[in-house]
Formats: C-alpha cells, sequence, structure tokens
C-alpha cells in the first residue's frame, strides 16, 4: 500500500480486494460454461468441466502475475521465465487430465479430433495454448490495471508537486519587503502620518489575499491584479520619489482566471533585481492586454550594471523565475502559455502570453 498525507488528504494504492477478484471470476467461469455447454449440448458436463479446469486456471494466473513476473521478468530473467511458465503449464495440464480422467470422462478431450484417454503430444500442445490464452488475458488486466494505478499516482505526484510549488512561491514574497514596510508604518506612526491607516489596510489587504485567496487552482484575474495594485502601493511608499510605476490594462478583464499569484512573482522579481539593486530614479512599467482568452503580460524594470548577476541571471533566470517556470509547466499545458525573458541594454524585460 502506498499512502502519503497533503494537507490532511490521504491518497491511498492498495491492490485490488479479493471481492473484484472473485467477481471477474465468477463472471468468467459462467460465460465460459454457457460457452461449452452449448458446444457440448450438455450444460451439465460443462459446468462439471469447468468446475475442474478453472482452479487451474486461476492457480497459473496468479503464479504468473505475482510470482513469476516480479521474480524473473521484472528482474530480466526471461529466458528463467519462459522455462519456468511453460514448466509450470506442462504440471497443471498433466494434473489437469489426470483429474479429467478419473473423475469426469475417459475421453479427456471431448472437443479434440478423436477419442482420446492418453496424454498425447496434441492434447498437451492445445491445452498449454489454452492456458496461455487465459494466461495471457489475466495478465494483460493486470498490466493495465497497474498502468491506471501508477498513472493516478504520477497525476496525483504532479498535483502535490505543483501545490508545493505554490505554496514555495507564496514564501517567496521576500520577507525583507513585509518587514521594510513595517517599519515604514511604524516610522508613519511616529510621525502621525495621514497615510499610515491607508497604509496599514494596504497590507492587511495583501496579506489576506495570500494566506486566503490562493488556495484555488485558478484566480479570477481581476482579483490577482487588485493584489499586484495593493503590492505596488506598499513598494512605492518604501522607494518614495525615486520610484515611478506605469501600469496599463487594456481589453476585458471580466471573467478571465489565472494560476495565483502567478503574476505576482514576476512583479516581486522586479523590484528585487531591479529597484532594490539601483540607485537613483527607477521606472518599471507593467502592460496588460486582454486579447479573447489570452492575457498578454509584460513588465520591463532596469537590471543592476554587475556582470556577476548579469552572468547568474542568464543562465538561472533567479530562483523566483525558476519556480515560475515550474508552476508553469504543471499547472498548464504547453500550447496554453509562452514566456520569454529578455535582459538587453541594462532592461529586464518578462512576455508571457498565457490562457485566461
Amino acid at each position: 500500500m502506498f499512502n502519503f498525507n497533503n494537507n490532511s488528504k490521504l491518497y491511498y494504492y492498495t491492490k485490488i480486494t479479493w471481492k473484484y477478484h472473485l467477481i471477474f471470476w465468477l463472471i468468467y467461469f459462467t460465460i465460459n460454461t454457457l460457452r461449452w455447454g452449448s458446444y457440448y449440448g450438455d450444460y451439465i458436463y460443462s459446468l462439471r468441466s469447468n468446475l475442474l479446469g478453472f482452479p487451474i486456471h486461476i492457480t497459473l494466473s496468479y503464479l504468473n502475475v505475482y510470482v513469476l513476473m516480479p521474480f524473473l521478468v521484472f528482474q530480466k530473467k526471461y529466458l528463467m521465465y519462459i522455462i519456468a511458465l511453460l514448466t509450470a503449464i506442462f504440471i497443471m495440464v498433466t494434473i489437469k487430465f489426470n483429474l479429467t480422467y478419473y473423475l469426469l470422462n475417459t475421453n479427456v478431450w471431448p472437443e479434440g479430433p478423436e477419442v482420446t484417454s492418453t496424454l498425447t503430444v496434441d492434447y498437451v500442445v492445445d491445452m498449454m495454448i489454452g492456458e496461455l490464452y487465459v494466461i495471457t488475458f489475466i495478465t494483460a488486466i493486470k498490466i493495465t490495471a497497474d498502468w491506471l494505478k501508477e498513472h493516478k499516482r504520477l497525476t496525483d505526484l504532479e498535483k502535490l508537486q505543483m501545490e508545493t510549488e505554490l505554496l514555495f512561491l507564496k514564501t517567496q514574497v521576500s520577507p525583507h519587503f513585509f518587514f521594510n514596510t513595517l517599519n515604514n508604518i511604524y516610522s508613519l506612526s511616529i510621525e502621525k502620518s495621514d497615510k499610515t491607516p491607508k497604509i496599514i489596510l494596504k497590507l492587511s489587504e495583501l496579506m489576506r489575499y495570500l494566506l486566503y485567496e490562493t488556495k484555488r487552482k485558478r484566480q479570477s484575474l481581476s482579483k490577482e491584479i487588485i493584489c499586484l495594485q495593493n503590492y505596488l502601493e506598499l513598494e512605492k511608499i518604501r522607494h518614495g520619489e525615486d520610484l515611478e510605476v506605469n501600469m496599463d490594462i487594456s481589453g476585458d478583464i471580466s471573467g478571465k482566471k489565472i494560476a495565483p499569484i502567478l503574476l505576482l512573482s514576476f512583479v516581486e522579481n522586479a523590484f528585487k533585481h531591479g529597484a532594490n539593486k539601483n540607485i537613483g530614479k527607477v521606472n518599471i512599467d507593467i502592460d496588460f492586454n486582454i486579447k479573447e482568452d489570452f492575457l498578454y503580460f509584460t513588465i520591463t524594470n532596469p537590471s543592476p550594471a554587475d556582470s556577476e548577476y548579469e552572468q547568474r541571471l542568464n543562465t538561472t533566470g533567479g530562483i523566483g523565475l525558476k519556480n515560475v517556470k515550474k508552476r508553469l509547466a504543471l499547472g498548464y499545458k504547453k500550447d496554453q502559455y509562452d514566456l520569454k525573458i529578455e535582459n538587453d541594454q541594462n532592461l529586464f524585460t518578462v512576455k508571457l502570453k498565457i490562457k485566461v
């Protein structure tokens, strides 16, 4: 059994319970009994014959899927597997012959070309092929069930990873930003500035959004923009007149949805690596353009004249941006987004086309 816990949700992967095995074999037994009963013109004989043969089918099938395949096929011991499987089938066919001869009918192969009361080559070959058919059928079902189980496990793991990435990205909103904002609030409160209540309200709205409004897989674009505006208002207080932010929104944003705090990561990155590392006047341009089902988002900020920083950014894209790329890959199909990052002439630009 495999299980993991995520936000108090338990996911279990267990073997198929015995009742499903029982139901399957009962259905298979009934169909086979009716089939051979019609062939023989004797349903009682078909019932007795299947009661004798099905324990052999079941034994060989489970021996193959739970013993031979795990210990030989999965260990790449293919020749040993073939030998072991054929040996097991031959033994079971011999047992079936004797049980049929002594308990059911001295003509052990009534559907054969002639009366058979001895263990002939033709009988052995035909019975072994029949058993291989059953084994192959059961093995195909087992492989399909295992594939579906594994596919669901990987899907849930992807979902878990995406949720974990989201949680990690939430923490990427710099603690220094909150620390500096609180210092600014403290300074303004000492000065008894009229801006203090407004700043506290903006910080409260931003923190509430980050804590409670980002649990959904998709959030409304309008709420995301309000979150960004609150973030920008607080950053403007920190940087004062040295910061100029130009935000432009075109197109209809109503009814549009996007992964939560995805855009905030780009904006926070612009301040972390742009405004916070430059001295003097800083311009940050943010553009939202809605065209049909896509958002064209662009943000441009100055990049510091630091060759080491530039080299690191070109090779990794920054830790925050790397995580955004992971979230995009996990949360969207390839044809649902396109991300371009440019660092040219001391300007760092992020261009994102994303389905909303």
